[in-house]
């Protein structure tokens, strides 16, 4: 989370026009109807989400939650995750996002209800059958 009290991050990602003058000290919902998108930037400082929302319209907390786990877990493993993320269901185990060169990495195996799906235990977790 940033406090873009300089407005700097803000006319950088371009939720500002660069040429928008002064702090956010004193802007109203008005002036300040352009910063309603939401980014999640990694430690490589590129940008890994971007989600708008109408100036009308909450943020979803959660939303954004599931992909930062997501964004997290796919960085370390080579899986896919539900959009059930979290949700109750999906939380056990996670696609396998590869064909090749599954049995070198999940060597114990993984579930496949269907040819195309492929799923393999959250890492820590035994596989769910």
């Amino acid at each position: 989370m940033i406090g873009d009290t300089q407005l700097e991050v803000s006319k950088l990602y371009g939720m500002l026009p660069a040429e928008t003058e002064g702090t956010s000290e004193g802007r109203t919902a008005a002036t300040n109807q352009t910063v309603r998108t939401v980014f999640v930037i990694g430690p490589d400082k590129k940008i890994k989400l971007m989600i708008a929302y109408p100036m009308t319209t909450g943020r979803n907390f959660h939303e954004v939650l599931r992909v930062i786990d997501s964004l997290q877990l796919t960085a370390n493993h080579k899986v896919s995750t539900p959009v059930e993320l979290g949700a109750g269901r999906g939380r056990d185990h996670r696609r396998l996002g590869v064909r090749r060169g599954g049995q070198e990495t999940y060597p114990e195996g993984w579930r496949a209800p269907r040819p195309y799906m492929r799923f393999v235990p959250q890492p820590g977790l035994s596989l769910v059958r």
